[in-house]
């Protein structure tokens, strides 16, 4: 194709466009709010944290432009920085998942209830990931004295000598961390699951009973889950958000920093910049470093998705 045409054509899809956006330009009106929030709010927040990760920004003094220097001293300088990707990591990859999967077969088990239960299993539900103030019944549960609930119980019963100090020992602080955020796991992505499972229409059950589907299973396989991929994605994404952002649960239990580091993660270490020591070109770059992290991983999730129910 020549230059000339390809120009041609371009002029004509771009006349089109510009009909189009004309003949829709209510709607445009009507979602002109929304849009203006989202950018100001999310899209320019993101722009402007790249670019204050190529500089040296305290606040105080203007930002000083140093290319990829904060990159190299995150990859190659900070252990601290390097023990906390992998500890996010290791949560993202066992929350994130199992959580998503606790959070769908929960919705799915609920959906089933007569409908004055239904509502009221919800709030019993999802209630953990309102509950900030849950955080203190952890703490008492594994306290490290032997007036810890856990602690008591297995001393009680002989399986401990003295009491284990879960909250500060590294060895034990991770798999405590992977509990309590798997508990407050069950969040937007759940309510989500409970909207798409209510909106799928029963008639397409009967018709797959007489096109053969002959279990539960099956039926979940085959109609459940193609007739609900937006509210998967969606909770496949807040899954990926709150995997990626766990802050507050290591800070509260177990302090900031934690032991050895042994629960630090990302977002920890970018407030720990930003809120703390005030380098916000450093902790740009660490917001940066996540913020690809988590698009990598939804488009790994949206190619997974696509294959369900094929």
């Amino acid at each position: 194709m020549s230059l000339a045409r390809y120009l041609e054509k371009r002029r004509e899809a771009d006349e089109r466009l510009s009909r189009e956006m004309y003949k829709h330009r209510i709607c445009y009106l009507f979602l002109a709010p929304y849009a203006i929030v989202f950018i100001l709010f999310y899209v320019a927040p993101v722009v402007i944290s790249v670019f204050y990760s190529f500089t040296y920004f305290n606040v105080l003094e203007p930002p000083k432009f140093i290319g990829l220097r904060n990159y190299i001293n995150l990859l190659l300088a900070d252990d601290v920085f390097l023990i906390a990707v992998k500890n996010t990591f290791i949560i993202a990859a066992v929350t994130g998942p199992i959580g998503y999967i606790m959070a769908f077969l929960f919705a799915w088990f609920i959906n089933e209830l007569p409908r004055y239960l239904r509502a009221f299993v919800t709030l019993v539900f999802y209630a953990p990931s309102l509950a900030t103030g849950a955080y203190m019944i952890w703490t008492l549960l594994f306290s490290g004295d032997a007036y810890g609930y856990i602690n008591g119980i297995l001393m009680n019963f002989g399986i401990l000598d003295q009491p284990v100090l879960w909250l500060t020992d590294p060895k034990y602080m991770m798999p405590v961390m992977l509990v309590v955020i798997l508990w407050m796991s069950l969040g937007a992505g759940f309510l989500a699951f409970i909207a798409g499972l209510s909106t799928i229409d029963p008639s397409l059950y009967e018709a797959g009973l007489v096109d053969g589907i002959s279990n539960r299973w099956q039926e979940l396989w085959y109609i459940t889950l193609p007739n609900m991929k937006g509210m998967l994605m969606f909770g496949a994404v807040m899954a990926i958000t709150q995997a990626f952002n766990v802050a507050d649960v290591t800070v509260v239990l177990a302090g900031n920093p934690s032991t050895d580091y042994a629960v630090h993660t990302v977002a920890n270490h970018l407030a720990d910049y930003g809120s703390t020591r005030f380098e916000m070109g450093y902790a740009s770059a660490i917001a940066t470093i996540l913020f690809f992290s988590m698009i990598v991983s939804n488009a790994v999730i949206q190619k997974l998705l696509k294959r369900v129910g094929t």
